[in-house]
This record gives structure tokens, C-alpha cells and sequence, in this order.
């Protein structure tokens, strides 16, 4: 028997068996994202006015953006409208993304200052649980 066979019945024995724990990732990944996303709604929602003077847009719209970050975070921990709250974290993200790239000029990776290569995987996360339902739990 070849090493990429042993390989392949390794694979299919040993990882096949996690899938039954496919609900309990899928809990973890939405609870995960939810903090990261409470984590920065909270100064959006407690000071909007001085971070719309940080990011150069309306104090208003900053309080929205960290609305929707909270409660679609509380909709992920919770389980609630759990596909349309991915779905709203998704377009924020895709937003961040846009104004790091075009109005900020953020490369994907820098050492003086977060890259956008957070914003991604965050969007990719979001689509997961957009894509899966976000699981039974």
C-alpha cells in the first residue's frame, strides 16, 4: 500500500468521524464571529461622533454601522435570523474592505496598521455561515 493511499484512508477514516460535530463548529465559528463584531460595534455605538471625526463619515451612520454589528451579532450568538445577520456582517465587511482599499489605500498586509487581510476572513466566515445556515445549535 502506497503512502498517499494510507493517506487517503486516514483522511476518511479519522476526519469523516468530526463531521458529526459539523453543528458544534458552525456554533463556535458564529460565536467567535460575534465577539470580534461586538468587540467593535461597542465604541461605534458609545462614540459615534469621534469615530465619524477618526473615519471622515456622518456620526449617524457610524451609530447604524455599530447597530447593525450588535444586534446582528446577538442574532448570531442567539441562533436568530442567523443568515440574514451573516448576510448584513458580509456587506459591512465588504464595505470595510471597499474603503480601506480605496479611500485609505490599506495594502492586504501591513506591519504599521491592520491590513484588510482581517476584513476577509471575517467576510469569508460570514459567508460560511450565510451558505450553512449557521448550523442547529
Amino acid at each position: 500500500m502506497g503512502v498517499g493511499l494510507l493517506l487517503v484512508n486516514l483522511n476518511k477514516k479519522m476526519f469523516s468521524q468530526l463531521l458529526a460535530y459539523n453543528d458544534i463548529g458552525l456554533f463556535l465559528l458564529r460565536l467567535a464571529v460575534a465577539v470580534i463584531f461586538i468587540y467593535h460595534a461597542w465604541p461605534k455605538l458609545k462614540n459615534s461622533k469621534g469615530m465619524a471625526a477618526m473615519v471622515g463619515m456622518p456620526a449617524g451612520m457610524i451609530f447604524m454601522l455599530g447597530a447593525v454589528e450588535f444586534l446582528s451579532s446577538v442574532g448570531l450568538i442567539l441562533g436568530l435570523y442567523t443568515q440574514l445577520a451573516a448576510l448584513l456582517l458580509a456587506i459591512v465587511m465588504l464595505g470595510a474592505i471597499g474603503f480601506k482599499v480605496m479611500k485609505w489605500k490599506v495594502s492586504f498586509s501591513a506591519t504599521d496598521k491592520t491590513g484588510w487581510e482581517f476584513d476577509l476572513i471575517l467576510l469569508a466566515a460570514n459567508i460560511a455561515i450565510l451558505f450553512s445556515g449557521g448550523g442547529v445549535i
